[in-house]
């Protein structure tokens, strides 16, 4: 596939897409959907917003961005930047490191915004960790999308679904039998209603379920199954180091 754009990207990013790329698909067979969707204004910054059923499917993620022809910077924890190695390249390709659960988590809010302001793509888990819901669906979300997206309100924020990348098979079948991953982009979400709302817990357990809704309704497209009506909610609560 050609990408729908050609921004600047340096060598860290291009490092990575040189290993993500091929990998991705070694491992699946990718299907996109509306991904013109992500691009416009290709100049303008967006938030990426995504369901997520596996380890892997980050990789999935990187290379739908790529694809789309933007540069993924993606919120991911800390903790991943201080391991040997993934911490260089993620400092490299300018990932964002969320210190989730501490006074620092301020700061990769700002450091989205600043990214958002030079036109990137941010890309956000709101769940912050793999779906915990048995059936895979996307569970309640923790609100740090919704700040980010009142701290930028300007800036559009696109609904991904994403279904497949979770079925992963055995390693003596992995490269006989890909199974198919598939990505549906949504519309921008319509988050008009709470421009100029006060952050409360109120406005941003709405503004997230907001979010996550439309991400769910991608998904359901892609199962063509019928979305339950409230979000499964985790027993436990994730921050960095757990």
């Amino acid at each position: 596939m050609s990408r729908l754009h050609r921004p600047r990207a340096g060598f860290w990013i291009r490092l990575c897409v040189v290993v993500i790329y091929p990998f991705v698909g070694l491992i699946f067979r990718v299907r996109f959907r509306d991904l013109d969707r992500v691009t416009p204004p290709a100049e303008g910054g967006v938030i990426i917003a995504l369901n997520h059923v596996s380890h892997i499917d980050t990789l999935l993620m990187a290379r739908m961005v790529w694809q789309s022809g933007r540069v993924p910077r993606f919120m991911v924890k800390s903790t991943l930047f201080a391991r040997p190695g993934v911490g260089a390249i993620m400092r490299g390709a300018a990932q964002i490191p969320v210190y989730r659960g501490t006074a620092d988590a301020a700061g990769s809010l700002r450091d989205a915004v600043r990214a958002l302001r030079r036109g990137e793509a941010v890309v956000v888990y709101p769940e912050g960790t793999i779906t915990q819901d048995p059936r895979q669906w996307p569970m309640q979300a923790r609100t740090g999308i919704a700040r980010l997206a009142l701290l930028a309100p300007e800036i559009p924020v696109i609904p991904i679904g994403q279904w497949g990348a979770q079925r992963t098979r055995p390693r003596w079948r992995r490269y006989v039998t890909r199974p198919v991953a598939r990505v549906s982009v949504g519309k921008p979400v319509d988050l008009d209603r709470f421009r100029g709302a006060e952050a409360n817990a109120a406005t941003l357990r709405d503004m997230t379920d907001t979010i996550m809704s439309a991400v769910r309704d991608e998904v359901a497209a892609l199962r063509g199954a019928q979305s339950p009506t409230e979000f499964f909610t985790p027993t436990r609560t994730y921050v960095d180091g757990r």
